[in-house]
């Protein structure tokens, strides 16, 4: 399997975002992108947009619901909200949607701050292997994988490998 050009989908979600807080009518968007990969797409994002606004940061580690069961990953850093969460209109952005477990802790976390006005949830690949009800607003792209693949993305410069479980 082939996969995509991360910057290609960047530039096609940057259309596709503008479009959506458009006919929201959502004018100043605070952006928000999930540690680690969520951030590299977010600070893409905003490059493509030629948006300056703040970029804030969130770390979910210790909102996951499978912390008990995993522990804590060595490199947790703190979240950082340059910005007010209540009444704002957010876009959160991550890497790869898979179950939706991710997303749901980012919103636990993110309601912890405050009730926002909105979320637009921005995600680079959308495995479409969710376990939970959760989808994006705007997505690069939908992938397809065997169970026993993975889609890995490194930074910042947004580069995507396939993994193979089964080796």
């Amino acid at each position: 399997m082939s996969l995509p050009n991360p910057a290609e989908l960047i530039s096609q979600m940057a259309i596709r975002l503008k479009a959506h807080l458009e006919h929201r009518g959502i004018s100043e968007p605070r952006y928000i992108g999930i540690r680690t990969g969520g951030v590299w797409v977010a600070q893409a994002l905003l490059d493509e947009l030629g948006s300056d606004s703040p970029l804030g940061t969130l770390d979910v580690s210790f909102y996951r619901d499978d912390f008990s069961q995993n522990g804590l990953h060595p490199q947790v850093r703190p979240s950082a909200l340059p910005f007010e969460i209540e009444g704002q209109h957010l876009v959160l952005i991550d890497d790869v949607l898979m179950s939706g477990r991710t997303i749901r802790a980012a919103m636990n976390e993110l309601f912890d701050y405050g009730r926002p006005a909105s979320v637009t949830l921005v995600c680079l690949l959308d495995l479409d292997a969710g376990e939970l009800p959760i989808r994006p607003n705007v997505v690069g792209a939908t992938l397809a994988l065997a169970a026993h693949e993975r889609v890995k993305l490194s930074g910042p410069e947004l580069a995507l490998e396939l993994q193979d479980l089964a080796l």
